[in-house]
Formats: C-alpha cells, sequence, structure tokens
C-alpha cells in the first residue's frame, strides 16, 4: 500500500492544475446536444486546395477493415464493439481511409460508410463521440470535401452537431497532442463553415494554437513528447493547417497571416528535425511511443511540403548533430549512422507516450538497420504493453532488474530518469559523447548510469558505467531481425551477419556477453523474433567495440 501511495504521488505531482480540475468537469459535465441546422458553407478563395498527405489504405472491402495490421469487418462487429481493442475502435472513427492513397476508387464504399455512420453513430453515443476520433473525424471530411468530394447533406448536418459537441468537450485534462486536435479541428470547422457561430469555432481553435504550437514544436523542431510518430503526425497537422488557412485565406482573423507565417517556418524546422532522426532507409527511428505505419511516411510529408511551397531546408550533413532542446544526438560518419537518447522522457505533465529509455542508441551501417530499440505495438494496460515501455526492451542499461523510469498503467511514469552532464567532443577523426541519468537514484544504493560513446573511421565503442551500490547490471543491445549474430568460442568477440552480406565484428574488453531470444515491433500488431546481445557488467564497468572496417 505504501508502494503504491508512492506511486500514485511521484505520478500526480507533476501535473498542471487544469489537469485535476478538468478530469473532474470532463466527467461530471455534460453537455446538451446541439441539432440546429448546420451553418452555410463558406465561399473558397482563388487558391485551391492542395493534396494532403496520403496514408496507405484502411477500407479493405465495403465493410472489412484493416487498423493496426488488424482486420475486421463491421457487420460483424459494429462501429463500438467492446471486445476490440480502443484503439482500434479509435480508428474505425477516424475515416483516414477517406485522404488515402487511390480514394477515387473506393469513393463509392466511402460514401455509404458516411451515411451509415450519420445513422448508426446518434450524438453523444460511444466511442466515436469521444473528443479526440471527433478531432480527426471532423478534420478528415472536411479534407475529403475541400478534395473534390461531396459530403451527402447528413454529414454535413452532423459534421456541424459534431463541432458543437467538441466545443463543450476540449480535452483540457489530457492537453498535449489531444488539445492540439481538438484546437486544430475548431480552425477547420470555422474556416469551413461561414457566419457568427464559425467565427466561435474560429476564434476558440487559433486562441488554443497559440499557446500549443510554441510549447509543443520546441526550438530546434521537435514535438515535446519527444516521439519520433507523434512528431511526424504533428508535422502532418501543422501543414493541413497552413492548407486550410491559404484556401481560405480572406476568413483568417486580423493577425492571421503573421500566425501562418509563424506555422510556415516552424514546419522547416520540424521537417528537419524528423530528417535528424530517421535512419538511412528513409524511416523514423524508434524512440518512445513509435510505430512505422501510423503517421505518414516521412517522404509523403516532404512531398506534402513542397507541393504546398514551404520548400525544407532538410540536409544532413556528416559529422555530429544535437538536437539540444529535445535531447537527441545524430552522429553520421561514412556511411554510418548513430541515434542517441540523451533526452528527458518529455514535459513532466505530459510523459503518457514516454518509454524508460534514457541513453538508449539505434545504429544503422551502409543503410541497414543494426541495432534497434524494441518498438511498439500495442496501447492499452496489457502486460506487454507494460514491458515494450521498460528499459529491458531498449539498448541502454539495466540495473537490479529495473526501469531507469517507472513507467506503469499503458500511459504512465513516476519517477523518472533526468540526464546529466552532457558532453560532446567532435575532432576531425573522431567523436566521443558522454552523459548520465539518475533514474536509478531511487534504489537503494542510489546509483547513476553514465554511458560514453566514442565513434571513430572503424568502429563505436560503448562504455557503461554504474556507480553507487548494486547487485546486477547488464547493457542490452537489440538486433533488427534481419542480423544474425555469432558469438565465437573465446566467449568474448562475435560479428554481426547484416542482411546485405556486411559482417560487423564485436569484441567484448570488459563484460560477460551472451545472447538471447527477444522481440522486436516496427508496427502496431506486430512482433518479429529477434535477438539481443546482453553485457553483464563486470566491477560496475562493461566496454564494448563494434567494427566496420
Amino acid at each position: 500500500m505504501i508502494s503504491r501511495i508512492a506511486r500514485y504521488w511521484h505520478t500526480l505531482r507533476y501535473l498542471r492544475p487544469v489537469q485535476f480540475y478538468g478530469r473532474i468537469w470532463f466527467r461530471v459535465f455534460r453537455p446538451r446536444i446541439d441539432l440546429r441546422p448546420a451553418p452555410p458553407r463558406r465561399i473558397l478563395s482563388a487558391r485551391t486546395w492542395v493534396l494532403p498527405a496520403r496514408r496507405l489504405p484502411s477500407l479493405i472491402s465495403a465493410e472489412q477493415f484493416c487498423f493496426l495490421n488488424e482486420t475486421r469487418d463491421l457487420s460483424v462487429h459494429g462501429w463500438d464493439d467492446a471486445a476490440l481493442d480502443k484503439l482500434w475502435r479509435y480508428n474505425l472513427h477516424y475515416f483516414d481511409d477517406l485522404n488515402a492513397r487511390d480514394g477515387a476508387a473506393r469513393s463509392e464504399w466511402q460514401v455509404a460508410l458516411l451515411s451509415r455512420w450519420v445513422r448508426e453513430n446518434p450524438p453523444a453515443a460511444g466511442t466515436g463521440w469521444e473528443p479526440y476520433p471527433t478531432s480527426l473525424r471532423i478534420v478528415n471530411w472536411i479534407k475529403w470535401e475541400l478534395s473534390g468530394n461531396e459530403l451527402p447533406p447528413e454529414c454535413l448536418e452532423s459534421l456541424a452537431v459534431q463541432v458543437r459537441w467538441l466545443m463543450q468537450r476540449l480535452e483540457i485534462h489530457l492537453l498535449g497532442n489531444h488539445l492540439f486536435a481538438n484546437a486544430k479541428a475548431l480552425v477547420f470547422a470555422g474556416l469551413f463553415f461561414d457566419g457568427p457561430e464559425a467565427a466561435i469555432w474560429l476564434k476558440k481553435g487559433m486562441r488554443i494554437l497559440k499557446k500549443e504550437v510554441p510549447e509543443q514544436i520546441l526550438a530546434d523542431g521537435g514535438q515535446f513528447e519527444r516521439s519520433t510518430m507523434y512528431h511526424a503526425l504533428a508535422l502532418e497537422d501543422m501543414l493541413d493547417l497552413c492548407n486550410v488557412a491559404t484556401v481560405f485565406s480572406a476568413a483568417l482573423p486580423a493577425c492571421g497571416q503573421t500566425v501562418v507565417s509563424d506555422w510556415q517556418t516552424r514546419i522547416g524546422v520540424m521537417s528537419q528535425w524528423l530528417a535528424v532522426m530517421c535512419h538511412p532507409d528513409g524511416e523514423i527511428s524508434l524512440f518512445n511511443d513509435a510505430a512505422l505505419g501510423i503517421a505518414p511516411s516521412p517522404v509523403e510529408l516532404e512531398r506534402y511540403a513542397r507541393d504546398l511551397g514551404l520548400t525544407s531546408s532538410r540536409f544532413l550533413s556528416e559529422g555530429v548533430t544535437h538536437l539540444a532542446q529535445s535531447g537527441y544526438v545524430r552522429v553520421d560518419r561514412n556511411g554510418r549512422v548513430a541515434l542517441l537518447d540523451v533526452a528527458p522522457i518529455g514535459p513532466d505533465y505530459l510523459p503518457g507516450h514516454a518509454h524508460a529509455d534514457t541513453l538508449s542508441f539505434e545504429l544503422s551501417v551502409s543503410g541497414e538497420r543494426v541495432l534497434v530499440n524494441s518498438g511498439t505495438s500495442c496501447y492499452g494496460l496489457s502486460a506487454e504493453r507494460l514491458r515494450q515501455r521498460e528499459t529491458a526492451a531498449h539498448n541502454t542499461v539495466v540495473v537490479d532488474n529495473q526501469s531507469s523510469s517507472e513507467v506503469w498503467a499503458g500511459f504512465r511514469v513516476a519517477r523518472r530518469a533526468r540526464p546529466i552532464g552532457l558532453e560532446i567532443e567532435h575532432q576531425e577523426d573522431e567523436v566521443e559523447i558522454v552523459c548520465s541519468h539518475d533514474g536509478y537514484r531511487r534504489l537503494p544504493g542510489r546509483p547513476i548510469h553514465t554511458r560514453k560513446w566514442r565513434f571513430d573511421a572503424a568502429s563505436v565503442v560503448i562504455e557503461d558505467h554504474v556507480s553507487g551500490r548494486f547487485h546486477h547490471a547488464e547493457a542490452r543491445f537489440h538486433l533488427h531481425p534481419a542480423v544474425m549474430p555469432e558469438i565465437f568460442s573465446d566467449g568474448k568477440a562475435g560479428c554481426l551477419k547484416l542482411a546485405g552480406g556486411r559482417r560487423l565484428n564485436w569484441q567484448v574488453e570488459s563484460g560477460e556477453p551472451r545472447i538471447e531470444e527477444a522481440t522486436y515491433h516496427p508496427c502496431f500488431g506486430i512482433s518479429e523474433p529477434t535477438r539481443c546481445l546482453i553485457l553483464r557488467l563486470q566491477e560496475s564497468g562493461s566496454r564494448i567495440r563494434f567494427n566496420w572496417a
């Protein structure tokens, strides 16, 4: 009981007051449903709508959907089957397929589903009317209409009802990307419709974004939750906002053009941040809650920005790139790319998408991923969700079988690790990066983990040291499934065979190595078998060298 109380205390102490009273308000207050006719449509300006970022199709047939790599039939499960994972049901109500690739080929199915949704989802009933799916659905319906389609009349009427409901259900208790999505939907609706009511929606959305954009988009361009996936989603949001603001530029408030100009500037640094945090294969690295296939691909986001006339300054030079505000470092030397996590786990009041991954890193060699964090395949409260957030699922050091940050309950964090003492030394032929974190100081011996990476032309050396008292510590190096490890007979060295035929040798200079079976989760709903090279610390330290010469 004492431990449970302490965990709650260390979780709740960081929250903002609005997250407490907002939660009470959200549960107690039930707004009325407003069924008045929808406001009139606003007349488009001369500027045409730009094709938004495209995802892969999720509508497989007239009633069959594939979300999170799981296919289900609407005729069997309906819109809100509690037996299905809630995230899957959320996706069902987003209507992302309206703006997915080759949508015209599915337009007949899409129109039928739009009308069916209105008939079978009465106002405020079920998962589909929760604020987050409502916000994404509002945006997707409007984007689809602006792309040259025609919403059925009942959907236009429903759209107004949804916006009115959302106005009274803003997720001030969650904040972060949820409140951002609420505000984006209000801006879209406020520009899409005309008249006094639409003006109120627009004003409210713009006021929220005025505060949230500079808070959620850090100076180096990173989204403040430190997830590459959520960063890509935030970049899509910003591009969508610029798109709709340009189409309806005459409807913007007096300061609107200045605001849009600021958005466009931020998009440039956001695009650069995303490029820095991608592997040479063009896809995102897997830090914190991150998975492939949820956000549009980096290539598609770059295309979208280019079509909007927002040419990014995406340029990746060799050497060291330090994203100082978000806390990541990219080391790019002769075709070897390492991405280092020397970041806080996220904003203190909003760590829901954080993993206990402090001082982890990922590595690509000759365009192939070699060392990877294990990724994210599920949300919710399962033991698997917790395991994927724990330190052992990442390329860093586990002390006494504990995680560096106390992740729990799906989206909660109690005591959390903080990086300290970062030093970056960059010489002509060598890069050395050192950082520590205090996440294990809560343990009886108050240990501190310090990691040193040293890169030269032929290798990378990872040296770990844990100060203070502890019983057991090990550094874990998760291999990409395409990498086949081998340990030599002396037990202190081995090689990694890459899919492309290349071999990397590894040599343990301090520590006890072993190889264990592990799993890799690059996408939701996917678990791939792989291997993990584990190095038990000896005399408080370990040192391993990966050679690619």
